[in-house]
């Protein structure tokens, strides 16, 4: 039995035969857990893209989503707008090191849990309670208490503490940013002062 549990369904089976059938269908992204700092560095600065986008291409780095990013962002304490190509080495170290530890975490405690109780299909989500910033718009930041936010596009939302991300600067998103216009806060103190 299969269950997505998710609003948008995206998931597929596919019946193949013999390995070479079942390669063709891998889209080839790096494993982040077993890659070395140097083959990490060339995956993500191979294309100069947003690091969220980057960091959710299952053809750049292998198994990370939507969730996983916001969480592995905050921790390397980055921008999810920065582009890829103009991270610095101390950049791109914090950015491996905060995926290696963020996905390590979460694979043990996810294991573990599964371990002593199958999740049941309201148990599978995205959302955590235990997580930093991922579905925490409007709620503290657990580092510097400020306010969460997130830049809503299409079915996704990234979710960004402007403070330790972004210099305290207020990402603008596509619809409430265009709706605003001059009135869009350019940071998290005028956000917070009105």
């Amino acid at each position: 039995m299969l269950v997505e549990a998710a609003t948008h369904k995206r998931a597929s089976l596919h019946v193949v035969a013999g390995e070479d059938a079942l390669n063709a269908l891998h889209r080839s992204g790096l494993e982040p857990l077993s890659a070395t700092p140097t083959q990490f560095a060339a995956a993500v600065t191979r294309e100069n893209r947003t690091l969220k986008r980057i960091l959710t291409s299952p053809s750049i780095l292998s198994g990370i989503g939507n969730a996983f990013s916001d969480e592995i962002l905050h921790a390397a304490r980055l921008s999810p707008v920065k582009l890829s190509q103009k991270l610095t080495r101390d950049e791109l170290e914090r950015l491996y090191t905060a995926t290696r530890d963020v996905l390590g975490t979460w694979a043990d405690v996810l294991i573990d849990r599964a371990r002593k109780k199958f999740p049941a299909r309201a148990e599978v989500t995205a959302f955590r309670p235990e997580f930093a910033v991922h579905g925490k718009f409007g709620k503290p930041c657990p580092v510097c208490g400020t306010s969460v936010q997130r830049i809503v596009h299409a079915t996704n939302e990234t979710n960004y503490c402007p403070r330790c991300q972004t210099e305290g600067k207020l990402l603008a998103d596509r619809s409430l940013s265009r709706l605003l216009k001059d009135d869009w806060p350019a940071t998290i103190e005028e956000w917070e002062n009105r």
